[in-house]
Formats: C-alpha cells, sequence, structure tokens
C-alpha cells in the first residue's frame, strides 16, 4: 500500500464485501483490537474486517493479496506473546463471529468447530455425551480454539492428555490467495508431509483457520486432587521429578510459590495454606480402583520429599476450589502490582530446581518480585514478574530480566516458549534458540505458503539480519555459560 489513494480505494472494495456494520475504519471503534492480552504493546491497524461467512473470508484474503496488505488474524484477543498486534498498514481480521459448533459427533469421539469458538465451550457441548476437550488453558471460559491452534495452546492437562497439536485431527484453512484447505483428515492419520502439525502453532503465518475437527476424550470415572505445600521451593521441584519417576503420569502437576499462593488465596479463598513456600496440585484421574492406588503412592512421595502437608480434596466442591485457585492465578497476582510481565519457558523436569533458583537470583538483581505459577510437570514455567510501568525505565528492566529468564531455559535444554507462541514478545530469543541455518528454514516454510510475507509479518520468526544486529546469531546451546550448571 504505497499511498493513501491506494488505501482508500482498498477500503471502498472491502467495504463491498462486508456488511455496513462488520468494517470498522474510526479510531475509537477499533480502540478494542489495538492489543492482545500483551497489552504494553498497542497499535491501531487500518481498518477491522468482521466477517461470518467463510466466502467472506476468501474475498478479503484475494483483495488483501492484489492491494499487497498485510493480515494479521484475532480471535478472543487472550493471547499473550502479542500475536495478534495489528500493522498500522495491515487489516485486522477477527474470526470472533465464526462461533459456531458444527458437529459434535460422540461415535467417534471428535467435535466440529469454528475458529472463533470458546475452548470451554466445546466440553460444555460434549458433556452430555460424557465427553470433553482435554487442552484447557487458563483462559478456557474465554479464548477460542482458533487461537489455541494458533498458538499451540497447553493447560493444566496436558501433561497427561497433551498439547493442542496433539488433540486436533484436522484444519481448514484459507491460504493469502483465498484458496480453501485441508490439512490432515477425521482419521488417525493421512498420507504426505504431516502439514496439521506445521500448521499447528504456526502463530497466523501460514494461512487462516475457518475450520477445526476437535478430539474428545470420555470423561474419567474418577478425578481427584492432592494438594501439597513445601516449606522450600526447590523441593517442590525435586517432588515433581520423584512422581513422575514412580510411572505416574497425573492428568495436572501444576506449582504455585508463596507470592502466587497468597494472591490466589485473597483473590478466590481456594483453601490453600498461605505460609507455605510452594504448593504442588497434583490431579490424578481414571477408573476409581486405578485412582485410589494412585493418590497412596503419590501421597507417599510427597512426604518422602519433604512436603509439610499433603491434602487430598474430599470431594467435587474442594477440587473445584483448588484448580479456581490455580486457574485464577494471573488474575490474582494482577492485584498486587500496577503491571506484571508473564513469561512462558519449558524446561526439562529435572531442571526446575535449579531454575527456579536463577529465577529468584535474577529477581533479587534486578529488583523486581517474581510470582512462580507454572505447568510443573510438563516444565512449562510461568514467572510473573511485577513492576510498574509507569516508572521510566522499568519496563525495559522487566523485559531485559525476562529475556535472562529465556536464555536460562535454553541453556538448561529448554525452550523459549511453551504454549503462548512466540509472537513479537520473544522474537528476540529466537536468535538464542535457532542457529542461522534453522531460521533460514522457518523462512523457507514461510514463503511455501505466503511469498508475499503478508500473514501477519515480523512475528515468531526472526529475519538473520535482526539476529545479527541483536548479537546472538552465534548463541546457541553449547555456547550458553552459566557457572551454576557445570555440574549438571
Amino acid at each position: 500500500m504505497t499511498n493513501a489513494e491506494q488505501r482508500r480505494q482498498f477500503i471502498k472494495e472491502l467495504g463491498l464485501l462486508l456488511p455496513f456494520d462488520a468494517l470498522l475504519t474510526e479510531v475509537e471503534e477499533m480502540r478494542p483490537y489495538e492489543c492482545d492480552g500483551l497489552s504494553v504493546y498497542r497499535r491501531l491497524p487500518m481498518a477491522v474486517a468482521l466477517p461470518d461467512q467463510v466466502e467472506q473470508v476468501q474475498a478479503i484474503m484475494r483483495l488483501c493479496h492484489e492491494y499487497k496488505v498485510p493480515v494479521v488474524a484475532r480471535g478472543a484477543g487472550t493471547g499473550l506473546s502479542g500475536g495478534a498486534l495489528p500493522l498500522e498498514n495491515g487489516l485486522l481480521l477477527s474470526l470472533a463471529k465464526f462461533n459456531r459448533i458444527l458437529n459434535i459427533d460422540p461415535a467417534n469421539a471428535q467435535a466440529t468447530v469454528e475458529p472463533g469458538v470458546r475452548n470451554l465451550a466445546i466440553t460444555e457441548a460434549a458433556k452430555p455425551y460424557n465427553l470433553y476437550y482435554a487442552p484447557d488453558p487458563s483462559s478456557q471460559i474465554a479464548c477460542t480454539i482458533g487461537g489455541n491452534v494458533a498458538e499451540n495452546s497447553g493447560g493444566v492437562h496436558c501433561l497427561k492428555y497433551g498439547l493442542t497439536v496433539h488433540n486436533v485431527l484436522q484444519v481448514k484453512i484459507i491460504t493469502i490467495e483465498g484458496e480453501l484447505m485441508t490439512l490432515g483428515s477425521e482419521t488417525l492419520d493421512s498420507p504426505g508431509y504431516d502439514l496439521l502439525a506445521l500448521i499447528t502453532g504456526s502463530e497466523g503465518m501460514l494461512g487462516i483457520f475457518i475450520e477445526i475437527i476437535v478430539k474428545l476424550l470420555p470423561i474419567p470415572e474418577r478425578a481427584q486432587v492432592v494438594l501439597a505445600a513445601f516449606d522450600d521451593v526447590e523441593k517442590a521441584g525435586e517432588a515433581v521429578g520423584a512422581i513422575i519417576a514412580e510411572g505416574i503420569i497425573p492428568a495436572g502437576l501444576e506449582m504455585m510459590d508463596k507470592l502466587a499462593i497468597q494472591a490466589a488465596e485473597d483473590f478466590v479463598h481456594a483453601g490453600y495454606p498461605r505460609d507455605a513456600a510452594a504448593i504442588l496440585l497434583c490431579e490424578l484421574d481414571g477408573s476409581n480402583a486405578e485412582v485410589s492406588e494412585q493418590i497412596m503412592t503419590v501421597r507417599d512421595v510427597l512426604k518422602k520429599q519433604g512436603a509439610t502437608e499433603v491434602r487430598t480434596a474430599k470431594d467435587e466442591a474442594e477440587r473445584q476450589r483448588f484448580w479456581k485457585g490455580r486457574k485464577s492465578a494471573f488474575p490474582a497476582v494482577g492485584r498486587l502490582a500496577p503491571d506484571y510481565y508473564c513469561m512462558d519457558g519449558t524446561i526439562p523436569r529435572y531442571q526446575l530446581p535449579i531454575v527456579l533458583k536463577r529465577i529468584n537470583d535474577l529477581s533479587a538483581e534486578y529488583g523486581l518480585p517474581v510470582a512462580n505459577v507454572f505447568h510443573a510437570g510438563d516444565g512449562n514455567l510461568h514467572p510473573l514478574i511485577l513492576y510498574d510501568a509507569n516508572k521510566p525505565g522499568e519496563l525495559e528492566k522487566t523485559e531485559a530480566f525476562g529475556s535472562k529468564i529465556l536464555e536460562f531455559c535454553v541453556a538448561v535444554g529448554g525452550t523459549i516458549t511453551g504454549e503462548h507462541g512466540v509472537g513479537m514478545e520473544k522474537i528476540d530469543q529466537m536468535c538464542v534458540q535457532f542457529q542461522s541455518a534453522e531460521l533460514s528454514q522457518f523462512h523457507a516454510v514461510k514463503e511455501a505458503f505466503d511469498p508475499e510475507r503478508l500473514l501477519n509479518p515480523g512475528k515468531a520468526v526472526p529475519t538473520l539480519q535482526r539476529c545479527a544486529e541483536f548479537g546472538a546469531m552465534h548463541v546457541h546451546h553449547g555456547q550458553l555459560k552459566y557457572p551454576e550448571l557445570e555440574r549438571f
């Protein structure tokens, strides 16, 4: 889009493709779309389109391709990595109106849904058939399945039941040229390259999701939660590995430190021990006999690992309260400071103690408190750095702190993201995670799907020039030096 006249012509033609109320161009109308959950970065798009028909999306994409207008797709805007941050010269494509559950197929245990369907709504629709959808991000009451697929979201139950990529059978996407493509199949496998796995987690860079078929699972006969309190965070981290070493794969294994515990308890009154340095929530599910046996084993392991208190939820109401506290932790921590920065790194489970110590040391170094809330079972960390964006330089200090955490995750054999995606937030850390040859392959994939680079440009995969400027082109796993890792 080179000049104002072309812009006006594009908006005019775009208006012909949509109902009068489905195209927003006024500043105040577009304000709700200026950011996603990473609200420190805000930008108004050129326009916001709200189609509700597949044919409309196809026509919009063809028009954007013709005029070379970048497109950023958006679901509910709950993402935490800036993946849905608009472009000033681009179109923000909202898929919120694609919110229908098209089919629940209990015989084949699957559901066909549009991308704007809320995560929790799938389970609610499947419940009459004694089925549910396993991936459950903390934002499941609001986040949409299209965004979940774009970010390969996880959740409390991803340890046992997998991430979004493990629970999607088929997607239909619309390419930047407006073509409708089907990837995957309703069966467990399909011939050719596994493009379904490729497109899951692609962060809106390869195509626009327009229909999704997900797996459904039988609701377990029994699910029960064990809460364990510890007087030391590192002990809690060691207990995570000890549970898995017993051959038990919990449905969920979550950890919270003292700051997060107290915030959640003040917010929802979940019944957490306020004086604990850390708690573990371990959910076991399956048959009644299986759960009974595993609970006894887990309780014994937790006590041997130094738990100061081990408590089993006495009924379903208490189980729900325990999980409500965990799933409300992010908003609860938001009451402790004017702002917080939510990180998302993943590490091998056995590295939990050393990484938690490193985060604590960095907290002292930067003078910023941290509340730790994370999926301990699969090593997906969510340190919440508390700060005040109104204080000059504090946001920059917070971002530097967060970068150190992510780089340390890579140093211990982990990754810079587990479920929130890269977006614009972690794009520099991609230069730490990958070398130039790997990044070149990522760009080749992008080229195959979107040669004009119009789909969510500038996100997720950095250019080699950016990495060179970041000064990390040569940095990878073996070259990050940390004295505390020398014994590993």
